[in-house]
């Protein structure tokens, strides 16, 4: 079946690919959905070129270099909406629009140096990760789920993980979204403990295209793709009809 667009999504940090499934899974045949483990993470290996937004960026354009995604939407999720951020501010051929999922922002993520300490010790702890669990999400979520986020987490490589806290969120690079040209959209849930909807009102809304929207989710914490996968994909098939 071909499709007239894609999308793409870019999974959070200490996640996989598949944790977009259930969104994938709620927009059905309609559209192709690609998400590749970023590197570090699920089953890839280490970036070439290291663990900086931008080593990232160039991952992901060479693995859409590499598939049949046609026009194509950008779904940033956490870590993912700064890398996703990052590309769109390359105009790469094919590019339609972007969904940022509660995106790690452009500029700095507010985190404090204790938080930050905090989850460096945490690496590798099956007892940090289901506490960690407990405080990004806010909706109850089937077991099988849980038992993969906190599996996925696990299964993260120590020099992504450490990478991604030290250097990747610390990144600034609210200078280059100036030149983003297709639309946005940012997608935030209410109760989210990790970002909330104020930071992205704040730090990457402004940057974004005229016409941007903040689009929030009731009752909704960090893990969006787990916690409300009908409501992005509501969300997600809404903006791409309005793109075609």
């Amino acid at each position: 079946m071909s499709h007239a667009l894609s999308f793409i999504g870019l999974h959070y940090w200490a996640g996989a690919g598949h944790a977009f499934q259930p969104v994938a899974d709620a927009l059905g045949s309609e559209y192709a959905f690609f998400a590749p483990d970023l590197g570090g993470f699920g089953t890839a290996p280490a970036p070439r070129a290291g663990y900086s937004v931008d080593a990232y960026a160039d991952e992901v354009a060479q693995f859409i270099q590499q598939q049949p995604v046609g026009r194509y939407v950008l779904v940033g999720h956490s870590m993912g909406g700064k890398i996703a951020l990052a590309l769109a501010a390359r105009h790469l051929p094919g590019l339609a629009g972007v969904v940022l999922l509660s995106p790690s922002p452009p500029t700095p993520e507010p985190m404090t140096d204790e938080d930050r300490q905090a989850s460096l010790r945490a690496w590798g702890k099956p007892a940090a990760a289901e506490k960690t669990l407990r405080k990004i999400t806010a909706r109850p979520l089937p077991q099988a789920w849980q038992k993969q986020i906190i599996a996925d987490n696990l299964r993260s490589s120590q020099e992504a993980w450490e990478a991604w806290l030290l250097h990747g969120s610390r990144e600034n690079i609210a200078d280059r979204l100036w030149s983003i040209n297709v639309p946005c959209t940012i997608v935030a849930g209410d109760v989210d403990a990790v970002m909330s909807p104020s930071l992205h009102g704040l730090e990457t809304l402004p940057l974004l295209p005229a016409g941007t929207h903040l689009e929030i989710i009731s009752g909704a914490g960090h893990l969006l793709p787990y916690e409300a996968p009908e409501e992005v994909a509501r969300l997600l098939r809404a903006f791409a009809q309005g793109l075609e």
